[in-house]
This record gives structure tokens, sequence and C-alpha cells, in this order.
């Protein structure tokens, strides 16, 4: 069983909006609880990069290029974090990942967000 996995990526017109998921199932809750996790990027030819993080106590931060697009919410009793990016653009287009803020865990496969303008 992989240590993340993440969904719901896809194809979308700029503008749309999409909602990515990481589950955790091979954390305990105890430890998924107070973790701060977060999502990261990576576009074609470029570096993975940090999107967005959450705190244990939901503390949120975001890299400037989503502030006010994006939202990171979680659901400590699913071992879920979530992505919800509105007014989607063509420079969001990456594969997204979550992991610990810390990087401790496995990567997962990502999954895939295409925005086309």
């Amino acid at each position: 069983q992989a240590h993340l996995v993440e969904s719901g990526g896809g194809s979308v017109e700029a503008g749309q909006s999409l909602t990515l998921s990481c589950k955790a199932p091979r954390m305990i809750t105890s430890t998924f609880n107070p973790a701060t996790m977060a999502w990261y990027r990576q576009a074609p030819g470029k570096e993975r990069e940090l999107v967005a993080t959450i705190t244990g106590g939901r503390d949120t931060n975001y890299t400037d290029p989503v502030k006010g697009r994006f939202t990171i919410p979680r659901d400590n009793a699913r071992k879920t974090v979530y992505l919800q990016m509105n007014s989607l653009k063509s420079d969001d287009t990456a594969v997204y990942y979550c992991n610990r803020e810390d990087r401790e865990l496995p990567w997962g496969q990502g999954t895939r967000v295409t925005v086309s303008s």
C-alpha cells in the first residue's frame, strides 16, 4: 500500500476549478493529525515547488502565485488533505504531489493537472 495517494487531476480550461485529494493510508491517526501536510507541484522542465501547507492546527500558507485561488483543507478522520483550486491558469499546469512539509514520506505518483487557455 502506498504511503500517499493523490487523485482528482484532469484537463480543464482556464478559469475552471478542480479539487485534488491526498490520502495517507499508512500514517496512523496520532501521527497524521499533528503533521504539517503540504501540496507540491512540478511543471514540465521545472523543479518541484511547494504550493501550500496546512498545520495540525489548520494554519495555512500559500505560495504567492496561488494565493486567493487555492485552499488546502484537511479531514483528519479520513487522513486526507485536499487542494481546492479555483480560477485555474495555464501556469498551474503540473503534476501535483502531497507529502509532509518535511518531505519525510516516499512520494506518491502524483496527479496531473492540465489547464488550457
